[in-house]
C-alpha cells in the first residue's frame, strides 16, 4: 500500500476556462490570439465564456496557436485511473 493519497480535485476546470488559463499563462491577449489562430476575437471570447462549443477543428486550431496538445484544451479534468488487475 502506498504510502501517499492521491490528492482530491478540489476545481473543475470547464474547456473554455482551459483556453482562457493556456492564453493568460502565454501572456498572449484575445486579439493577439486570435492573430495567431485566425480565429475572431469574438468567437475566443465566446468559447472561452462557455458559449460557444470549441470542436475538434478550432481545438486543433488554437492548440497549434498556444503550442499545446490539442487533449489539454478539450480535456482539462481527464485523469487516468488505475485499471485493476483483470
Amino acid at each position: 500500500m502506498s504510502e501517499f493519497r492521491k490528492a482530491k480535485q478540489r476545481v473543475l476546470v470547464s474547456t473554455g476556462e482551459s483556453v482562457r488559463i493556456v492564453r493568460e499563462l502565454q501572456e498572449l491577449s484575445q486579439n493577439q490570439l486570435s492573430s495567431l489562430a485566425g480565429i475572431p476575437q469574438s468567437t475566443i471570447s465566446a468559447i472561452e465564456r462557455d458559449r460557444v462549443n470549441l470542436g475538434v477543428e478550432r481545438a486543433k486550431t488554437l492548440a497549434r496557436a498556444l503550442k499545446c496538445h490539442p487533449a489539454v484544451l478539450v480535456f482539462p479534468g481527464w485523469e487516468i485511473e488505475a485499471e485493476s488487475a483483470a
